[in-house]
């Protein structure tokens, strides 16, 4: 013990540049701004991206298919088939990360009968399916997923289609009198 005790007293003074020397700490560099993503993932490419059951980095039809089952069956805990809105957005929250994330029940709910089917969302999920396919191959990559920014962005988020601001009017200077 008094060994060990010895050894970390050595260290620290080696630290320290000697004995009797300045320990001089450090304070983590001033935060710099986020450089604006040109990529990015939509919260439903990241479910369809989880859905690749034997991990080749791809998801095909059946992948993505018993993907959205499972989620549905997880959230569907009454066994109904049917997920009223509330539960729809328990259902968005746990597997998109947030109740407001897209797809809305409003568009799923296809017969507007207040509630998504597994049927209506599979429906869903097959045309989500058919817009990342970009390649045709019947199967989306991790890349298919991706959404390219091409619009400045600033705090308020994307600029473009928004009208320009115009800076305020100059008061005008005061003549002096002749």
């Amino acid at each position: 013990m008094v060994m060990l005790a010895m050894m970390v007293a050595w260290a620290l003074q080696a630290a320290a540049g000697g004995e009797g020397g300045e320990v001089v700490v450090r304070a983590p560099l001033p935060a710099t701004p986020q450089t604006p993503a040109t990529m990015v993932v939509e919260p439903v490419a990241m479910m369809i991206a989880a859905f690749d059951a034997d991990g080749d980095g791809l998801v095909d039809r059946a992948e993505l298919s018993d993907g959205v089952r499972r989620s549905f069956e997880a959230v569907d805990t009454a066994q109904s088939g049917r997920l009223r809105y509330i539960a729809f957005a328990d259902w968005s929250e746990r597997w998109l990360g947030d109740r407001n994330a897209l797809p809305s029940p409003f568009e799923v709910d296809r017969d507007q009968d207040d509630q998504v089917s597994l049927d209506e969302l599979q429906d869903h999920f097959s045309r989500l399916f058919a817009r990342y396919d970009r390649s045709g191959d019947h199967r989306i990559s991790r890349s298919e997923l991706l959404t390219y920014r091409t619009a400045p962005i600033d705090a308020k988020g994307p600029t473009a289609g928004r009208p320009p601001v115009k800076p305020a009017p100059k008061s005008e200077k005061k003549r002096r009198p002749e």
